[in-house]
């Protein structure tokens, strides 16, 4: 299940994931509501806030996710990833290192921190995702 969450600047972006993320969830509140960014600004930030009902994607939530990230692939300025996930860090961690824009985790605990890094200016260089 998928919530998009209020009261982000025009910038950012995010999603609230809950328990199971299914290919429909892309399809009906993810891809339309990140098309509807890219048809207002040229480059966007993201936060994925995977709260503690987080269960899992689904292999169709992955593919959408992977085609939807291609798509606009030079316009991601920033991404925040919540999570308390080891094993969801460790595995989302590879698409850090492909994504030109900066890549972040933070914990659940963390999530004031990930909106105020969204909102921060850009870094000079382009940091490497942290666990």
């Amino acid at each position: 299940m998928v919530h998009i969450i209020d009261n982000l600047p025009n910038d950012v972006l995010g999603f609230q994931l809950t328990k199971i993320i299914t290919g429909e969830d892309y399809e009906n509140i993810i891809i339309p509501a990140v098309e509807a960014a890219f048809s207002e600004r040229k480059n966007l930030r993201l936060l994925y806030f995977l709260d503690q009902e987080f269960e899992k994607f689904e292999g169709a939530a992955l593919w959408d996710d992977t085609k939807v990230g291609l798509k606009h692939y030079t316009h991601w300025e920033k991404i925040a990833i919540v999570t308390d996930s080891k094993l969801l860090k460790e595995s989302l961690m590879i698409a850090g290192f492909f994504t030109p824009g900066e890549f972040q985790f933070f914990s659940i605990s963390e999530l004031a921190e990930a909106k105020e890094w969204l909102k921060s200016e850009l870094e000079e260089q382009h940091l490497r995702p942290r666990l």
